[in-house]
């Protein structure tokens, strides 16, 4: 290594080697010697040349420009001409071309665009799956001026093995491009890696027997991983956190209306998901609704990824934690880690009620939207969200075409939709000065307002901004938390407590037991509760009827011990069904406080209570708070009537007797025996109100 002159801005250049050696030398590691010059003497020397007083000369330093992104697209064009194909040794340019239909499903405008294009399809499949198998087949652009077919695009075309309805292909193709808009989203949110699942079209060999259809997707050369199932499958050798926390994170930010799943592909480019909705009714067959959920959540351990993304840990027994240390060892073996900042999940700002498909569409407009207001300047997105300016780059040239950035915002058909995201408010008044405001954003996304159209004042819009941002979290606790915030009802509603009822039946049938022995009972329980925390009425009913130790059809071979904390909590859970609309825990209640029978030692006999109850059984014939009425009529109405009738003329615990309202319940009690079609008991009943007339009558000459 030889000393080379160094340069001093504004200063002359200076050679260390013409300096004589001070205190030795030493030879450097390729032999050479090495000059070691005192500070001292080299100001000495130079001293004249350090004096100077000429203006120091700024250091240029030329940064590299990024590419724009029409150059990136040329560099990538021009480095996959250049490689060899894949499919040269299969000479598909020497079949015979084929003009098919293409259907391609446009997820923004929920439109289909139609066109014709030429393949070459082999004959014979290379690749079978569980359902389907795969051809190769070579497609040309539209646009390609070329006749060669050496440089045609590789193409896979998919077929079920087994006869299907026509539609389900179309369903496939919908379900795979709405999965494409949730790998953006995820990617929006700036995670470790990027993700993208590949475009997949419907084509029609119009010109075959039958009219065949394909799924048409393009070849991804690598190696083919699948990284979870739709049924809760995960594989250890090739447990990666990006896929998993994407499957977490569409639960949370769809509100736990749909979670992504069956992730497969090549690196993160993905293939063939499978979407399980909270209905369970979209897109095809392989939706399992929150059967799916559970399975997912079942073997799902919480990563760097997903608490980077302030996803929250779903509720597991400590059981099942421990049946998940292997899971998170690998995880934490993972290459993938998070660097820098990820943006928050939040759920979409819809009213709870929608559709899961509806969802999806929202999240795109949500986006949309977020964009104008960024070209415009005219909002902030909201702390935690992603900067509106983040855009999420196609991955091939049709995805360009395809892709909701392509469509002006105002001609979105979403915009004029928008009460089936949101509702109707009630109205109330407002200024001029936020009405010129609302009507000034109105018109800028071309709504039209009118007379009738339901307007919130900014304060209202704030309220409403912040309950909508609020976590929709895989966590319990935080669901009752936002349940009691909402003033919610005690029953019904909860997707996330569906999911744990799932989890538990999964158990009690031994789904994650290797033998029917090693159920894990105690993890079934737990789940049943969770359930009933957050108001699954069918939960609440079991966790009673299993703790007042009578008979319950969920976990029947599960029972707790008998005693009185035990009957207290049941009786508990009792009240929050009957305050639901069950008829059997209001009718539970009633009769225990009618006979003592049933109560902990906290509660005493009460026919004030009783009343109350037997009354609320009377009074419901509508539907409980999951919509469901239950018309077994072990106790009909007559023959509560009659009780309630026989308790107000005996009087006592804590009840003021009362004749003549006895006599009314009797007389009830008759009429309604005798449309039942029971004459004998009806004049039985007709009987005893006469004779608690006559006892008020008695009071009356009594008190004269």
């Amino acid at each position: 290594m030889s000393s080379q002159p160094i340069s001093i801005p504004g200063k002359v250049k200076t050679n260390f080697n013409s300096l004589p050696p001070i205190a030795g030398s030493i030879d450097d590691e390729d032999g050479s010697m090495v000059n070691l010059v005192s500070l001292v003497d080299f100001i000495l020397q130079n001293k004249d040349t350090l004096n100077t007083n000429e203006p120091p000369q700024p250091a240029t330093i030329k940064q590299a420009r990024t590419p724009p992104l029409k150059k990136k697209w040329k560099r990538a064009i021009k480095k996959s001409l250049s490689m060899d194909d894949p499919w040269a040794s299969f000479h598909l340019e020497d079949i015979k071309t084929e003009r098919a239909t293409r259907h391609r499903y446009h997820s923004t405008k929920q439109t289909w665009v139609i066109d014709e294009v030429n393949i070459k399809m082999a004959t014979e499949a290379f690749a079978h799956g569980a359902m389907r198998e795969c051809f190769r087949l070579k497609k040309k652009s539209n646009f390609a001026k070329s006749r060669d077919w050496k440089h045609a695009g590789n193409f896979v075309a998919k077929s079920y093995m087994e006869t299907v309805d026509r539609q389900v292909y179309f369903q496939d193709v919908r379900l795979q491009m709405d999965a494409k808009i949730w790998g953006e989203e995820y990617s929006r949110h700036n995670p470790p890696k990027k993700v993208d699942i590949c475009q997949m079209c419907v084509l029609e060999m119009k010109d075959r027997p039958g009219k065949p259809l394909f799924h048409l997707e393009n070849f991804i050369e690598g190696e083919y991983t699948k990284y979870n199932s739709n049924s809760g499958f995960v594989r250890d050798e090739a447990l990666r956190q990006t896929p998993q926390s994407f499957s977490h994170f569409t639960f949370e930010r769809s509100g736990h209306k749909l979670i992504v799943v069956d992730i497969q592909g090549v690196g993160d480019l993905w293939t063939d998901p499978q979407i399980h909705t909270s209905t369970g009714t979209e897109y095809n067959e392989g939706n399992l609704g929150t059967r799916g959920f559970a399975l997912f959540f079942a073997t799902h351990a919480c990563n760097e990824i997903c608490r980077s993304l302030d996803l929250t840990q779903f509720d597991l027994h400590p059981t099942e934690f421990r049946d998940h240390e292997k899971v998170v060892q690998l995880q934490r073996n993972s290459d993938t880690h998070v660097r820098g900042s990820t943006y928050h999940c939040t759920r979409a700002r819809t009213r709870p009620s929608i559709s899961p498909m509806d969802v999806t569409q929202f999240v795109i407009l949500e986006r949309q939207i977020s964009m104008s207001e960024s070209s415009t300047g005219s909002m902030s997105p909201p702390v935690g969200s992603p900067p509106p300016d983040f855009s999420f780059e196609p991955s091939s040239p049709d995805d360009i075409s395809m892709s909701p950035r392509d469509s002006h915002l105002s001609e979105s058909p979403m915009l004029t939709d928008l009460p089936r995201f949101f509702g109707n408010r009630r109205r109330r008044g407002v200024s001029e000065s936020d009405s010129d405001t609302l009507s000034r954003r109105a018109a800028s996304n071309n709504i039209q307002i009118t007379e009738d159209d339901d307007i919130m004042v900014p304060e209202d819009e704030r309220a409403a901004m912040f309950m909508n941002q609020q976590h929709k979290a895989s966590s319990v606790n935080q669901e009752m938390m936002m349940r009691a915030k909402l003033n919610h009802q005690k029953a019904g509603g909860s997707i996330l407590g569906q999911i744990h009822l799932d989890l538990a039946r999964y158990h009690e049938i031994g789904r994650f037991a290797e033998d029917e022995n090693d159920r894990n009972m105690d993890a079934a329980l737990y789940h049943l509760e969770q359930a009933a925390k957050c108001g699954v009425l069918e939960a609440i009913i079991g966790m009673a009827r299993m703790y007042v130790q009578l008979p319950h059809d969920v976990l029947e071979e599960m029972s707790v011990d008998d005693t009185d904390d035990n009957i207290a909590e049941g009786l508990e859970w009792m009240e929050i069904a009957a305050q639901a609309g069950d008829r059997a825990s209001l009718l539970y209640l009633a009769k225990a406080y009618d006979t003592g029978n049933g109560l902990s030692s906290h509660r005493e006999r009460d026919w004030t209570e009783a009343t109350h109850w037997y009354q609320e059984v009377l009074e419901n014939n509508n539907e409980d708070d999951e919509g469901t009425f239950d018309a077994t009529m072990d106790d009909p109405p007559y023959t509560i009537q009659a009780r309630l009738a026989e308790m107000y003329r005996e009087g006592g615990f804590d009840l003021e007797a009362s004749p003549t309202k006895a006599g009314d319940l009797y007389n009830e009690a008759a009429e309604g025996a005798m449309a039942a079609m029971k004459g004998r008991l009806s004049n039985k009943y007709f009987m005893l109100a006469e004779e608690c007339y006559g006892e008020c009558e008695e009071e009356e000459e009594e008190g004269e």
